[in-house]
């Protein structure tokens, strides 16, 4: 029987390129359940007149149901879906056709009566045959989804799809919905060896046959070196940072490769699909709880606004982008003076299905922010109402080899846009700055201070809030894609010292700290984050040579860069900021500057770079921030000259 059975299936489905059946004949099998159904329900009303032949008169009457029905089948395409994939999607369509083809029939029969009674029982069944065929249509076409893909589940195999031995960690909804994921989809690579959970009243107890363990019954080499496990799948959907930290390190111990499964918002239709098995990302692996802000002081101060991003093709520009779409700007003006990066952010932003309504309010500008004719003309074509300035060099080795670019653009840049911003009476201007310029060691902190200088310093309508924050995880030049790309090459991973830490945190939350910071700041503000705790960057590496499985790739250490230093400062602490409503937003306390002292300082950088020499340009930049000591550069001699 099972042999016949695997024959029927690979005649139905083997011959198809896409293993599913046609929709004509999923059609035309939904037409017959149809009719046989009416054929059922005429059994059933005339069943005690059957030697009479009652049910065999009026047999045309068929046709009047089967036309309804069909149409209605068109209408809601219950043909469309794939039948081994059937689910509650499939069932609302079926019963929402079958319903309206009941409705149509009925009311048709109420009409009809009412003008002709004589002819309605000529053309429409009984009221017993209309309701009778309705609940046995609906039952069968329901049943016979579900039987056939439950057929085709268990008897058509695709024999290259390799199944590797797995944990599940988590046997609650999360866990459940997996194995019937893994049990439709005969091509899902896993075969779930046992269950486990923290919960000891779900353990010693099954899951359709396959075993909930306690965790020490599992996570031990004798049971994973006996049962072959090579995957461990975190089937806990709404479970904290730290302890999805714990469990991943774990199963990492015992040398499984960690997936994890989307959480309860991304399941499409309420069921989880093979595909959304996910690898660990290396932020699951700092054990950070996500921020999770309120979204009411960033759309006031959005909604309808003109929006200005410059640097809006980089990584932070770019998020900056999606989140601010997302809260109904007027316009939004996305400004960048690199081409291809920004064609990108294009092609992205306008097939970005949510986005297709508002295309026409998206506005990419190539152009520098260090040509002051340039964007006086995108001011006047546009007059942003609110700027969030993120155009500025950051990688710091780069920087401190070229002290006269990191000063024209992340220096005069800044004042070109802010200047701008006063003479066309913007309301809010939001600069976006970095730890490093908190103490400078390097050229790159030290202009982005000035920056922020000059902007704290402006006294206007407009309202100039600083925001600054340490390592973004993912972004252009950061550590992350570049031990991505070492370990494509078969390493080494390279880092300057064992002992050198960062803060970090996501592209996401970093802007998203920032738009609300920009919501809540007033004037001449600076806002500094919650960066979290500080993470040892050899770690990090060590870490990800795990998560790859490449675990013969060495890690080398090539000493500090030019201008890095071992330990970032500590942004928020208490001796330096001040609380705000929000526990992950601090004010920083900084200097207060005049107007005319910073002119005048500016003035002078201005003369310094005109000269193009890089120490007279250093000099200046040390006089503007007396506490910018350079650190591993040859900038240092300049330093123990002022001393």
């Amino acid at each position: 029987m099972r042999i016949l059975l695997i024959k029927i299936c690979n005649f139905l489905f083997g011959k198809q390129a896409s293993n599913s059946l046609p929709r004509i004949w999923v059609l035309t099998f939904d037409i017959v359940v149809v009719l046989v159904s009416y054929l059922i329900s005429m059994f059933l009303v005339h069943y005690n007149n059957l030697h009479e032949n009652i049910m065999f008169r009026g047999w045309y009457r068929i046709f009047i149901v089967l036309v309804v029905y069909i149409v209605m089948f068109l209408v809601y395409r219950t043909y469309y879906g794939m039948i081994r994939y059937s689910g509650f999607d499939d069932i609302r369509k079926i019963f929402n056709s079958c319903t309206i083809a009941l409705t149509v029939l009925i009311l048709s029969k109420v009409v009809v009566t009412q003008i002709n009674p004589a002819l309605v029982n000529h053309i429409l069944p009984g009221y017993k045959i209309i309701l009778y065929h309705y609940f046995l249509t609906v039952l069968m076409m329901v049943l016979s989804r579900f039987i056939i893909r439950r057929v085709y589940n268990e008897f058509y195999k695709d024999t290259s799809t390799i199944k590797q031995n797995t944990i599940v960690y988590g046997a609650g909804e999360g866990g459940v919905m997996l194995l019937r994921a893994f049990s439709q989809d005969q091509e899902a690579p896993y075969k779930i060896k046992a269950f486990t959970d923290d919960n000891p009243k779900k353990t010693n107890k099954n899951i359709n046959t396959i075993p909930i363990l306690p965790p020490d019954k599992v996570f031990n080499q004798e049971f994973i070196t006996k049962n072959n496990i090579k995957i461990l799948i975190l089937a806990l959907p709404s479970v904290s940072g730290e302890r999805k930290k714990e469990l991943i390190e774990l199963g990492m111990s015992y040398g499984l490769k960690v997936k994890t499964m989307p959480s309860f918002l991304q399941w499409v239709d309420g069921e989880i699909k093979t595909n959304q098995i996910q690898d660990i990302k290396i932020e699951d692996l700092l054990g950070r709880e996500p921020i999770v802000l309120g979204k009411e002081n960033v759309k006031r101060e959005i909604d309808g606004k003109v929006v200005m991003i410059t640097g809006a093709a980089g990584s932070i520009g770019s998020e900056m982008c999606r989140q601010t779409l997302h809260y109904n700007p007027k316009m939004l003006v996305m400004v960048d003076q690199a081409e291809s990066p920004m064609y990108d952010l294009q092609f992205e932003l306008k097939n970005t299905p949510e986005f297709k309504s508002i295309i026409d309010r998206m506005v990419f500008i190539i152009a520098n922010v260090k040509d002051e004719r340039r964007m006086k003309e995108v001011f006047e074509d546009y007059h942003p109402q609110l700027i969030y300035h993120a155009a500025a060099y950051k990688h710091v080795p780069f920087m401190e080899e070229n002290p006269y670019e990191a000063v024209f653009v992340n220096v005069f840049g800044t004042k070109n846009i802010v200047d701008l911003a006063i003479e066309h009476s913007v309301e809010k201007f939001v600069m976006i700055s970095t730890d490093k310029a908190v103490n400078p060691t390097n050229v790159m902190g030290a202009t982005k201070r000035i920056a922020e200088i000059y902007t704290q310093s402006r006294k206007c309508k407009t309202q100039f809030i600083t925001t600054r924050f340490g390592n973004v995880l993912g972004s252009n030049g950061s550590v992350v894609p570049l031990f991505r790309k070492q370990l494509e090459q078969g390493g080494p991973l390279t880092v300057t010292d064992k002992r050198i830490i960062r803060f970090f945190m996501t592209i996401p939350e970093a802007c998203s700290l920032v738009m609300e910071a920009g919501s809540i700041g007033r004037n001449n503000e600076i806002f500094v984050f919650d960066m979290g705790q500080p993470v040892k960057i050899y770690d990090l590496a060590k870490k990800m040579i795990q998560l790859s499985g490449q675990n013969d790739i060495e890690i080398k250490e090539i000493g500090l860069r030019p201008g890095e230093k071992l330990y970032e400062e500590l942004l928020a602490t208490k001796e330096n900021t001040m609380p705000t409503d929000n526990p992950k937003i601090m004010r920083a306390q900084v200097r207060n500057y005049e107007a005319l002292e910073v002119n005048s300082l500016i003035d002078e950088l201005a003369v310094a770079l005109a000269s193009c020499d890089d120490f007279s340009i250093v000099r200046q930049m040390k006089r503007i921030v007396p506490e910018f000591k350079s650190n591993n550069s040859i900038f240092c001699q300049l330093d123990q000259t002022n001393e």
